[in-house]
C-alpha cells in the first residue's frame, strides 16, 4: 500500500495541470483567458506551497512520517505550477517581448514581489536533490527556510493582483499565518524545554 502513495500524489498534484489543459482545449476559460490561466496558476502554485508547508506540522501533530516524505515532491510542484504561470504571462501576456518583460519588473511592484518568489522556488528546487543537500550541509536549511518568505510573498502578490475580489487570497494568507504560528509556537515551546532541562 506504502508504495502506491507515492505515484498518487504524484497523479493528484498533475491533475489541475490537465483539467486546465482540458479548459484550453475547449475554449472554456472566459472572456480573458490569458488572465484566468495567469490566475489560476498562479492560485496553484500558492496552494501547493501551503500543502508543502503543511507536512512537517501534519507530521508532528500526527507522528506519521508518511508526510514528510512527500513534501520534496509538492515543492517541486509548486515549482512546476510557478513556472506554468511564468510561462503563461511571457507568452500570453507579454508575447516574449523581452523588455517589455524587463519594464514590467521594475515598473509593477506586485510582478516585482511575484518574481521574487519565483526566484526563491527556483533556487529551493534546484538545491532539493540529496546530492545537493549533502553538499551544501547546513547551509541547505537556512536556504529552503527561505520558503516561508517565498509563500508570503506568493500571497502578497495575489492579493495585488485580485484587488478587490479577495477573498481566496485572504484565505490563503490566513492559512499561511497559521502554519507559521505553529511554527513560531512550536520554536518557543522548544526553547523553554531546553532551558528548563539545563
Amino acid at each position: 500500500m506504502g508504495k502506491l502513495i507515492k505515484p498518487s500524489v504524484f497523479g493528484f498534484a498533475l491533475l489541475p495541470f490537465f483539467a486546465l489543459l482540458l479548459r484550453i482545449y475547449q475554449n472554456d476559460l472566459g472572456p480573458d483567458p490569458a488572465q484566468e490561466l495567469s490566475i489560476e496558476t498562479g492560485e496553484w502554485t500558492l496552494r501547493f506551497l501551503l500543502l508543502t508547508l503543511a507536512m512537517t506540522p501534519l507530521k508532528q501533530i500526527t507522528s506519521l512520517g508518511v508526510f514528510v516524505r512527500h513534501r520534496r515532491m509538492l515543492g517541486l510542484f509548486a515549482l512546476f505550477y510557478a513556472s506554468v504561470h511564468f510561462l503563461s504571462w511571457m507568452a500570453f501576456l507579454l508575447g516574449f517581448r523581452w523588455f517589455a518583460i524587463a519594464e514590467e519588473l521594475v515598473e509593477r511592484p506586485y510582478i516585482t514581489v511575484g518574481f521574487s518568489a519565483f526566484l526563491i522556488l527556483i533556487a529551493l528546487g534546484v538545491t532539493s536533490p540529496k546530492a545537493m543537500v549533502r553538499k551544501l550541509g547546513r547551509n541547505w536549511k537556512r536556504l529552503h527556510r527561505l520558503v516561508y518568505l517565498a509563500a508570503i510573498l506568493g500571497v502578497v502578490h495575489l492579493l495585488w493582483i485580485l484587488r478587490t475580489n479577495i477573498g481566496e487570497a485572504v484565505l490563503y494568507g490566513s492559512i499561511l499565518a497559521l502554519l507559521l504560528g505553529y511554527r513560531i509556537l512550536r520554536f518557543l515551546h522548544t526553547g523553554k524545554r531546553v532551558k528548563s532541562a539545563a
